[in-house]
């Protein structure tokens, strides 16, 4: 959105059904609530799944926005509650800790994993290995931990908008952030190799990772996502938060755009019959519901 009344003219005019501009309000914040996803889930096919169910409650919810905020801040703060809520995720069902993710960098076990690369480029699995780690060394920390973390190192909210998102007072916010930074920090400083003094090599543990279905050098996922940087998908990081030297590992690992078939998905729905029910905000409120609908018209 280029300015607060451009904005206002556009949230008005999807609420009273120009279809339009529900498009161009959905496209502008779908990219910020699937790489929320990515970080608070972990892996793609939670993110995308989320992030449809998401911009299904954006658009149910669209006429009780009172624009008291920024779109952005109301879009993330429905995003937020979801993901928090969220219970179909992998590590959901399987949680991680700081203590069992280091117990597996020193427990040697790559040692004996042989050559399974494939014949890919070593290089680009290294960077898969990468990309990966980072996002499930996030699911070792709570949920709402990982939340404070994720809006404060990597979208670089101010502090002011970020409590409006979680409920907080600014200086409470900033102080869990910091307790979140400095135990992330502590893990990296002792086991990751990105941080300089760490025992993990990327490199060396690429054979482990493929053998345990972490990264497959047939589908590379963060390989094939187009990437951009979180200035563009989010609009809201006026007084950003300054990072210290280990969070900034974090912050400089790229923002995805929103998946070719997941914004595919998103046209069909706003062209399928049930678009109108979605939109009023009526039963099919679940994308269980509205795929449904959608399979039902295309006759499947």
């Amino acid at each position: 959105m280029e300015s607060l009344k451009q904005e206002q003219e556009i949230v008005a005019a999807a609420v009273s059904g120009d279809q339009k501009a529900l498009e161009k309000l959905l496209n502008s914040v779908q990219d910020m609530v699937f790489n929320l996803s990515l970080r608070m889930l972990g892996l793609l096919p939670d993110a995308e799944d989320a992030t449809q169910e998401i911009l299904i409650q954006v658009m149910t919810h669209l006429s009780s926005f009172r624009m008291e905020s920024s779109l952005n801040t109301w879009v993330f703060r429905i995003a937020v509650n979801h993901l928090k809520r969220y219970r179909k995720g992998m590590f959901s069902q399987h949680s991680l800790s700081f203590e069992e993710y280091g117990e597996d960098i020193i427990s040697g076990r790559e040692k004996d994993a042989p050559d399974l690369s494939g014949g890919v480029d070593r290089k680009l699995l290294e960077r898969e290995l990468k990309l990966s780690c980072t996002n499930v060394m996030l699911q070792c920390l709570d949920t709402e931990s990982r939340c404070v973390y994720v809006l404060g190192t990597m979208f670089r909210l101010d502090s002011r908008i970020t409590a409006q998102i979680l409920g907080f007072t600014p200086e409470a916010y900033r102080q869990r952030l910091s307790r979140v930074r400095r135990k992330v920090a502590s893990f990296l400083a002792e086991y990751c190799g990105l941080s300089g003094s760490g025992s993990c090599s990327c490199s060396r543990r690429i054979n482990y990772a493929v053998q345990t279905h972490r990264i497959a050098p047939s589908r590379l996922v963060f390989q094939n996502l187009k990437e951009c940087g979180y200035e563009e998908i989010v609009s809201c990081t006026d007084a950003m938060e300054q990072l210290d030297e280990l969070s900034q590992l974090f912050a400089d690992l790229p923002a995805y755009r929103t998946p070719e078939h997941t914004v595919k998905w998103l046209r069909e729905l706003m062209a399928s019959k049930s678009f109108s029910t979605v939109r009023d905000g009526g039963k099919a409120e679940s994308r269980l519901d509205i795929v449904q609908n959608q399979n039902y018209e295309k006759g499947v």
